[in-house]
């Protein structure tokens, strides 16, 4: 069935919005997948803030053109499906860990910063810790000056409860 012109248009406009927020994106060969393999990694993608679809090639290159993503144009070939996300590395770990688990998802390259990527880096970056352990480790590494000094001025009052708990005990005995 295809889509009439004002519903091209529509796909187009409605590709390009999702791009204007987005830092990388991705695309995959499904061929293979079964629906509920499909429902599956759609669900999950959807969890992590993913916006993936599959869409015509065609309409999918003039969604890119004019945006840092059209480099991508020469990867369009065959059935694919498309992804885009705000954080890269989840959209990475999404990829992989599903290539991983549903062999017939392979992976074609992608898009990062306006440069292109392949699958070697696309895995080497799933490999990174992800957005929220970053900013656990940037939080814990400032509170833990604060910390320290905060236990060191509890030792104080610490150490001189506990010199008269002793003093007490011996004068008890």
């Amino acid at each position: 069935m295809s889509l009439k012109l004002a519903e091209k248009e529509q796909v187009v406009t409605a590709l390009q919005a999702k791009l204007i927020g987005a830092q990388a994106a991705v695309v995959a060969e499904y061929r293979g997948l079964t629906v509920a393999q499909m429902t599956v990694f759609r669900a999950e993608a959807q969890k992590q803030s993913v916006h993936v679809q599959v869409v015509k090639n065609t309409l999918l290159k003039r969604a890119l053109a004019g945006t840092s993503f059209a480099v991508m144009d020469h990867l369009l070939k065959g059935p694919l499906v498309f992804a885009a996300a705000e954080d890269p590395v989840a959209l990475a770990k999404l990829f992989t860990d599903h290539a991983k688990r549903f062999d017939k998802l392979v992976i074609t390259g992608g898009v990062l910063s306006g440069k292109q990527i392949d699958a070697a880096a696309i895995a080497q970056l799933s490999k990174m810790p992800s957005r929220e352990e970053l900013l656990a480790r940037l939080l814990g590494t400032m509170l833990a000056p604060v910390s320290s000094f905060v236990r060191t001025l509890n030792e104080v009052p610490s150490r001189f409860v506990r010199t008269l708990a002793a003093v007490r005990d011996q004068r008890a005995a």
